[in-house]
């Protein structure tokens, strides 16, 4: 990359991390800050856990498709205007209610596709893979570190403190945008990164991306129901203050990242992404109905990390499948699906969450997640197993119909070549590939700008 795409890479990862710090900064808190509202219960809380999950999966994609028309940075900036209002609703709410219209306005501000869209516009076809790979980095750290941080910053805080935080980061990230990020003026549509109305109904289609959809709405309503009542159990359960928290789940997440890694290279190099799959649903359901039964801390704390390691597991293998799945020349449609999907689960799981604490207690929370997992590694045993496909992507020079179709005859006839798509409108031609078959010599003689 040259100096001007790792300065506008490094200030969009930036953008990502702020915003999605303030959205998770106040799980590992909210369910204990959150009750001395006034009307709250465990429902409601749960409500406001989960409901910015509505408004992201609800506006996300139509947000994307509105900046090819107003531009980028216009999006991106009322995005993130409306993510600033959102934390000063919360930071100032009395009361529940006042609580998840505040996280319900945070969710509003859906940018993530148009940021995707402008890294596209930001970057060279040769770089944009390693500048989706640092988004998605600052993504995975802004988990963790929301984990990590969000009581410790609770204590010295409170959770007004934390909103405020919240609208100062929403801040930073506009002056980002604007300063840091340079203005482009032609908006170049990439089907590999921008959501295409056109491929959404293939894309909804297909059954092996469904079960992926299906999947990560199940991990991140689990998650978001577990943080409904983990807070409050270690607490009441284990005597241990919310400030320790922080401790606690630095120890466990540094454990399951670990742990997570042979899982993940067993998948994606040893070609056994099946069995990785329902091993780790099995994990997740088998560590979820176990966390009820454990009296000690220790062991809560251990089937705590086992259930992190099945969750951070699927957390990289399921976005690398879908981009390998996806539809050849629509990695970027069936990508907006699958972020759609996520951010739905994170709303079923606050909902689902909060209505089972309140009628059914803990135990049934931990039942419920459990269950389900384990009914879904059943689910996955029906699945046919994974290819190891990569996708390809490169520019074309201004060419005719006539001179289209022959370069997609040549391109057929190379040895690993599986699925191929040439776009007229964006010249550029995507490929579906197997590397160890592909004939990386006659792909470069035909195409010597593809970068392999």
């Amino acid at each position: 990359m040259d100096l001007l795409e790792r300065r506008s890479v490094s200030a969009l990862a930036l953008i990502y991390l702020f915003r999605m710090l303030g959205l998770f900064l106040i799980m590992p808190v909210i369910s204990v800050a959150a009750d001395g509202l006034d009307g709250a219960d465990a429902a409601l809380i749960g409500t406001a856990i989960g409901i910015y999950g509505l408004t992201q999966a609800s506006l996300q994609i139509p947000m994307g498709m509105w900046s090819d028309k107003i531009g980028r940075k216009r999006v991106i900036v009322i995005g993130l205007l409306l993510f600033a209002v959102g934390s000063l609703i919360c930071a100032n709410a009395h009361d529940i209610t006042t609580l998840i219209v505040g996280r319900a306005v945070q969710g509003a501000g859906a940018i993530a596709s148009t940021l995707m869209a402008l890294l596209s516009d930001v970057t060279r076809e040769q770089n944009r893979t390693k500048a989706m790979a640092l988004v998605g980095v600052s993504i995975g750290a802004s988990f963790m570190l929301s984990l990590v941080l969000g009581p410790w910053l609770f204590a010295l805080i409170g959770l007004s403190g934390l909103f405020y935080l919240s609208f100062a980061l929403s801040l930073l990230g506009i002056l980002l945008i604007l300063f840091a990020v340079p203005n482009i003026v032609q908006h170049t549509f990439r089907r590999d990164t921008t959501p295409s109305l056109t491929a959404l109904g293939l894309v909804l289609k297909d059954s092996k991306l469904r079960f992926l959809n299906v999947s990560v709405l199940l991990l991140h309503a689990s998650l978001t129901a577990m943080f409904v009542t983990v807070p409050n159990l270690l607490i009441e359960q284990f005597g241990l203050p919310l400030s320790e928290h922080s401790l606690l789940y630095l120890a466990i997440m540094g454990f399951a990242f670990v742990g997570m890694l042979p899982l993940v290279i067993i998948g994606e190099s040893k070609g056994k992404m099946k069995g990785v799959l329902i091993a780790v649903f099995i994990l997740l359901g088998v560590s979820a109905i176990a966390l009820q039964w454990t009296p000690y801390l220790w062991a809560f704390s251990v089937l705590l990390c086992v259930y992190f390691v099945g969750f951070n597991s699927l957390e990289a293998i399921l976005p690398s499948l879908v981009s390998k799945l996806a539809p050849v020349g629509y990695r970027g449609t069936a990508m907006g699906v699958f972020s759609t999907h996520q951010f739905m689960g994170s709303f079923l799981g606050g909902i689902g969450g909060g209505w089972l604490l309140q009628h059914h207690s803990n135990d049934g929370v931990f039942w419920v997640v459990g269950v389900v997992f384990l009914a879904w590694s059943l689910v996955c045993l029906t699945q046919p197993a994974p290819r190891q496909l990569s996708g390809l992507a490169f520019s074309l020079p201004n060419m005719n119909n006539e001179e289209i179709a022959k370069l997609a005859d040549q391109l057929a006839e190379i040895q690993g070549v599986e699925g191929m798509q040439i776009f007229k409108d964006e010249q550029t031609a995507y490929l579906k590939v197997d590397k160890k078959l592909l004939d990386k010599d006659a792909l470069r003689r035909i195409a010597p700008q593809v970068h392999l």
